[in-house]
This record gives structure tokens, sequence and C-alpha cells, in this order.
């Protein structure tokens, strides 16, 4: 194998340009192979393809660096359309990829994403093209390896949000919710709220009743609390209720979650009759430089990839496993998401120390506890 590619897909996530600079540094200097990076991820592969060398000196100093210099999108053109209620693969867009794939001299990929890029790698597979792919998602919510890199990061910025709300709900006697990301997992939600100490946390896993939360309120009033942090991720919901949108999307784009932040704050606020406010994250979760474990763990990922191309595997993703870097196929890292479990070690902790997860049966959970 002389020559492989490189491409980043989905959100972007901090730690991108450390696989996208382990990566080449591995392929180049240990196993004399020349590296292409796709711009703009799959994308870069159809009509007039956007590709570009990357040399050593090309992913110099980019350990620190947020973003990815290759660009991101989503499925765009590869995302699968429904007819007649059955699936239907683009196949003539992946045709004309895989044309330009052969056309550019490139033998193998790594393809860097979440669930829809893993999806559409597979699809690669499946075709006889080499591939490789390493999980990304600041959610963590890949069932398939322990830890996503960009995670631990998202994490870091959530708990500080968390630390500098305190002082401000603090000072005002007020109810502070910030909404954090977590369309179907809310991994950044629970481990933000334990160590950035929430008094209530609101998660996809477990459906929250509003009044359940601002029993929560009024009982930390009447202990002499007068404040309360909330943290929801963005695709937690109501008993009986469903998530909330910014936007539903439509055949071109995912619908976008959105709302619920200023919607907990607006019924809290009636509900108990304090102030309440809402913070939105967004996006300043994904920005920015990684911290010290998604680049090591970025690097593990990105090296582990194109060793694993090396060796000959294809149609595998690389994970992080009691603290090892091994490989699992394609089809078993997409074939479910990992979902925080509603009786975990995490959330047992989170009740054990008071903290509220809005649930109706909340009362009988500290009940059992206290058996």
């Amino acid at each position: 194998m002389k020559t492989i590619a490189i491409l980043t897909g989905g959100g972007d996530a901090p730690g991108l340009n450390a696989v996208i600079r382990a990566a080449v540094k591995t392929a180049v200097g240990e196993f004399g192979m020349r590296v292409v990076g796709i711009e703009d991820s799959f994308e870069g592969l159809l009509g007039q393809t956007h590709t570009r060398e990357l040399t050593a000196s090309d992913v110099r100093g980019l350990l620190p660096r947020g973003g990815t210099i290759l660009g991101t999108r989503n499925r765009g053109s590869f995302v699968v359309r429904q007819k007649d209620g059955a699936d239907l693969m683009p196949d003539e867009v992946y045709r004309e990829a895989l044309d330009n794939l052969d056309r550019l001299g490139i033998e193998a990929v790594v393809a860097v994403g979440g669930e829809g890029t893993l999806a559409i790698a597979h699809e690669f597979h499946k075709r006889g093209f080499p591939i490789a792919a390493v999980p990304k998602t600041i959610d963590n919510d890949l069932a398939a390896t322990e830890l996503t890199f960009g995670f631990m990061t998202a994490l870091d910025i959530a708990t500080e949000a968390l630390d500098r709300l305190h002082t401000t709900a603090e000072s005002h006697d007020r109810v502070m919710v910030l909404e954090v990301m977590g369309r179907h997992a809310g991994w950044i939600a629970l481990h933000s709220g334990v160590s950035g100490g929430a008094d209530v946390i609101l998660i996809p896993e477990i459906p929250f009743s509003l009044e359940q939360v601002a029993k929560k309120i009024r009982e930390r009033d009447a202990g002499g609390s007068a404040f309360t942090i909330v943290v929801a991720a963005e695709g937690a919901k109501e008993v009986r209720g469903d998530v909330m949108y910014l936007d539903r999307g439509d055949r071109t784009g995912a619908a976008r979650l959105g709302g619920l932040g200023h919607y907990l704050a607006s019924e809290l606020g009636e509900r108990t009759g304090k102030e309440a406010r809402c913070v939105v994250l967004g996006h300043i979760q994904r920005g920015g430089s990684p911290n010290a474990f998604d680049r090591m763990l970025a690097t593990n990922f990105g090296a582990a990839a194109v060793r694993a191309l090396a060796r000959g595997r294809s149609g595998v993703m690389v994970a992080l496993h009691a603290a090892n870097i091994r490989t699992v196929p394609l089809e078993e890292a997409i074939a479910r998401l990992k979902t925080v479990p509603p009786e975990s070690q995490l959330v047992r902790t989170a009740r054990d120390v008071g903290i509220s997860f809005g649930a109706p049966d909340e009362d009988s959970h500290h009940q059992e506890g206290d058996k």
C-alpha cells in the first residue's frame, strides 16, 4: 500500500487535527506512505474532487489546534433516502466516489467521524474498498469504544460553565438552566452535572416531570439554599413528551434540537415564582483546543488506524478498551448507540449526593437507597 487518504466528517470536535497529525506522521514516517487529505468529508470525492497532499511539514503544530484543516460535512450526498418505507442507498454516488478514488491512486481511507460517517465508511467497505475508521463524537455515544476524543474537552467546558453559573445563581437567588449537547445520550449532562455540582440533571434516558423539578427547587428554598442549578441535555424530554426542535430538517439535513433550556426556565419560573434564566452552551462545547487527554486519545486513534490499514485490516474502527487500542468491525461499531443506563453507578451516586433527575418516581429511588 503506497497511498492512503484521510477525511473528517460530521460535527467538528476538539482533537480532529491531532488525529490527522498522528495519521500522517505514522503513514509517512513509519510506513513510507503518501497521504492525501480529502476535504469536506466524503463530499470531496464527488464532482471536481477536493484533495490536498499532506506531508509531515503540513501537520506541524496541529496537536493543540481545534477544528479540522480538512473541513467537515454531514452526510450530504451520501444520506440514505426513504422510498416506500425502505432505505434507498445512493449507489450512483458511491460509484462516482470509488471511480475518483481509483483515478487519484488512493488505495485506502482513514475516515474520522461519528455514527453517520461510520455508516458511510461501512458502505465503502461493503463495496470492497479498504477503509479504517476513527470514532469521533463529543456525545461519547458510540457503543464499541469506551471513550471518544472530544468528550473530555466538552466535559471540561460544561463543568467550567456550571462553576461560573453557580456564582451568579447564588448572588441573585436564581434558577439557572444550562442546556448542553446530547441528542440521544446524556453523558455530557451527567458527567458535568456531577462534576459541576448541579442540583438537577435532565437526560434523554430518564424522562422528567416539571413538577418534580419544581419540587426540588422548593425543597432547596425551604432548606436555606435559595438558588438551583439545572443542567439539561438537549434531547431530554418530559414524561409522555417529545424532544424539542429548532427545526425539523428535510431530506438534505438532519433535524436540529433546541429550545429545551428556555422552555425549562420559563416553566420553572412560573411554577416556583423564582427568577429563572437559561444559558445554551451550544457549539462552544465543540470549539477550541483539545485538552491533554483528548490530544493523547486522538493521537493513539490516528496512529492505530493507519497501522490497521498497513496490516491489511479493513472495515474496522479503532476503539479504546481498558486503556488499550484495538479494532472492532464497523458493523459492530454502528449497530447501536451507547446511552446512559438509568441505574448506572454514576446515576446512583448523583442521587446519593442529592441530585434530582426529575423522574416522577424520584422519591421511591431515595427510599430504596435508604434501605
